[in-house]
């Protein structure tokens, strides 16, 4: 049980809280009655803001509404006002422009094609709009004026703008192909760079809005006269210029060595002048073909539109490319008529022509890539026809080697080397500057498969073999003409004068190693034939060493009585009478008795033996005399031999008999010491001496 003063103390503490909570509660009761009365004040103000909203709602609305449209309105007005401003403007195009048409657009481009494009838009626009308006008509005239304007302008700046190439540069322009050193390449300036923007504006105008082709056609015309002309001009100043000069060079860069494209050759005994020239103008004009066409390429990728280019290319090389054709095809008909004549030095100008066109046929092709076929076709067309005309004539020159007929007239009186030798060891020689040339002209008419893909060390053996060919031709045609000397001994100096010709001039040249090829004793053969020629001709002075050589004189003894066959002997060898008085025998011998052979013997052999021998030695000195080998070492040779055959011969003549006490006058019939026969020997095949 709680005790009595802690239930009091509880109570107090009780009331006293609840005394509390009563005076919170009614604060709050003041305070949400405060609320409740401010929330009616703020409803009454919301209230009457809302009532006066709408009433500003209902008055702003209509004329928000009414301003939109007024605003509409203008803007409607000021388009409408725009439009036929614009439409205005349309009408007045045909005024406002045509001074301008009129006069042209030299000198103003932009402002001409500004009023192009205005009078443009207004077609278009009358046309779309208005197609039975006369002012249609108008500006359609002045448009139309006005792009015959533009092709006019076109064709003007073509054609007073584009200049022929000077000789001078094309020269330099060709002239680095066979430089060492890589050089700068030459610039070609066909049109000033201000003219060639406006040409390029112009076409592409013309090509976008004018729907027009045909200045293409003026182009290729102008630029392909150009061409054509430049490449004349470089042929005739290579003329003027070879004429007086030799090898033409350009002066323009100095200090550069001025290589044509083949180089000049060296002058040849055979070789036509007016040949040499027109053969490296070509030459000069097939390379100038080329880099020109490559600049024109060059030139026409900014003017010409992308898919009109190749045709438009094709066009415009058409006359500077027939034009070297039809020379080429002129150069093969000149070759062919050559051979007809048997001129085959003229035919060779076919050879360097023919290896540069193979030399310049890759780049040929890569100019003449995307033309039409009948224009690629037209180099290798040319180039067949000169492997063709060469061929033949390497085959009738084997052929004319073989069967030249002249035996009796332009024979060399002194047996030298015939001209008939000196041509065809020139012609052969000359062939060494184009062995690749010739060896593919041999190849190209084999018809076996292999020559179709034919090698160059193929090339190179057909080459050979037809160089065998021809020195075999030779060979038997040289017996043949040989024959027609009566004389043994002129017909072998005549052999031996050609056969060490041609064998000096293997020997000096590439030829003996190009015989080597497919002939590797061609060099012995030769000397042994010029070996056995020197035999033939050394036989011709058995008749005069037989005089007095021991071996074919009768063998006399003392006391020993002449046979018959001896008495014969005698007589037909020195063609006298025989049987002359003992007494005279005697007397001419000095002796008053002596066996009749000794004596006859003495005198019969001494007599005409020793005349036989002088005569003989007179009448050949007399005759070989005007021999000729020119050959001096040959000459020499020969010489030699001859002198020590005959001096130790008549050396031996002299020893044995030449004191026989048979005339009183022995220097009468022993004319000559052995120094003298040896000077008379030394005098041989020298028509000065």
């Amino acid at each position: 049980m709680i005790p009595p003063q802690e239930a009091s103390a509880r109570r107090r503490e009780i009331e006293d809280k609840l005394k509390q909570e009563e005076e919170t509660l009614s604060f709050i009761r003041d305070s949400l009655e405060k609320s409740d009365q401010l929330t009616k004040n703020m409803v009454s103000i919301l209230s009457s803001f809302e009532s006066r909203l709408m009433k500003l709602e209902n008055s702003i609305i209509p004329v928000h509404k009414q301003t939109e449209n007024l605003q509409r309105l203008q803007e409607n007005v000021e388009k409408t006002l725009s439009c036929l401003d614009h439409v205005i403007s349309y009408y007045h195009v045909a005024s406002d422009t045509e001074k301008i048409i009129r006069e042209g657009p030299t000198g103003r481009l932009e402002e001409y094609l500004g009023s192009m494009a205005k009078i443009q838009k207004a077609v278009e626009y009358f046309q779309d709009n208005s197609p039975d308006s006369p002012e249609l008509n108008k500006v359609k005239l002045l448009f139309e004026r006005g792009k015959e304007s533009l092709e006019s302008e076109f064709r003007s700046l073509m054609t007073r703008h584009s200049k022929v190439v000077s000789p001078v540069l094309i020269l330099d322009l060709i002239s680095g192909e066979d430089e060492l050193e890589v050089q700068e390449e030459v610039p070609l300036e066909h049109l000033p760079e201000g003219v060639l923007q406006d040409v390029i504006r112009i076409s592409r105008w013309l090509v976008e809005y004018g729907r027009n082709q045909d200045f293409m056609n003026v182009y290729y015309q102008i630029r392909s006269s150009q061409l054509d002309r430049s490449l004349k001009g470089l042929k005739e100043h290579f003329r003027k210029s070879s004429c007086s000069s030799g090898v033409p060079y350009s002066p323009a860069i100095p200090n550069k060595r001025k290589d044509t494209p083949t180089k000049k050759p060296t002058k040849r005994p055979g070789r036509d002048d007016t040949l040499d020239v027109e053969t490296d103008a070509y030459i000069h004009c097939v390379s100038a073909f080329v880099k020109l066409a490559q600049s024109e390429y060059q030139l026409l990728m900014d003017i010409i539109p992308e898919h009109h280019q190749k045709k438009t290319f094709d066009s415009l090389i058409q006359d500077a490319l027939d034009g070297l054709m039809l020379e080429g095809e002129n150069i093969v008909s000149a070759a062919r008529k050559a051979i007809i004549r048997h001129d085959f030095s003229a035919v060779l100008t076919v050879f360097p022509i023919l290896r540069h066109l193979k030399q310049t046929k890759p780049e040929f092709d890569q100019v003449l890539q995307g033309t039409a076929a009948s224009t690629k076709n037209k180099l290798a067309g040319l180039i067949t026809s000169m492997e063709t005309v060469g061929a033949k004539a390497l085959e009738d020159f084997a052929d004319n080697i073989k069967n030249d007929p002249d035996k009796e007239y332009n024979m060399p009186k002194d047996g030298t080397v015939h001209e008939l030798t000196s041509n065809a060891i020139l012609f052969l020689q000359q062939l060494l500057d184009f062995q690749e040339t010739a060896g593919a002209m041999l190849a190209s008419q084999e018809t076996s498969s292999s020559a179709t893909s034919y090698s160059s060390e193929f090339s190179k053996r057909l080459l050979s073999t037809y160089i065998c060919k021809v020195l075999g031709n030779l060979q038997l045609n040289l017996l043949s003409k040989s024959k027609v000397y009566e004389d043994p001994a002129l017909s072998a100096i005549f052999l031996h004068n050609n056969y060490n010709y041609i064998l000096k001039a293997l020997e000096k040249s590439e030829l003996i190693q190009l015989v080597a090829v497919t002939q590797k004793t061609a060099e012995r053969s030769y000397r042994e034939h010029i070996e056995q020629q020197i035999q033939t001709y050394q036989r011709s002075w058995l008749k005069v060493t037989d005089y007095i050589a021991e071996k074919n004189l009768p063998v006399f003894q003392p006391g020993v009585k002449l046979r018959d066959k001896e008495r014969q002997m005698i007589k037909e060898r020195f063609k006298v009478s025989w049987g002359p008085p003992l007494s005279t025998a005697s007397h001419c011998c000095g002796r008053d008795t002596d066996p009749e052979s000794l004596c006859l013997g003495r005198f019969y052999f001494h007599l005409f033996a020793g005349q036989g021998f002088n005569d003989g030695l007179e009448e050949l000195c007399k005759i070989q005399k005007a021999w000729a080998i020119p050959d001096t070492e040959q000459r020499d040779k020969i010489r030699q031999a001859q002198k020590n055959i005959v001096r130790e011969t008549y050396g031996a003549f002299l020893h044995r008999y030449g004191s026989v006490p048979f005339t009183k006058n022995p220097e009468k019939y022993i004319k000559y010491r052995v120094e003298q026969v040896g000077d008379m020997i030394e005098r041989l095949f020298d028509t000065s001496a």
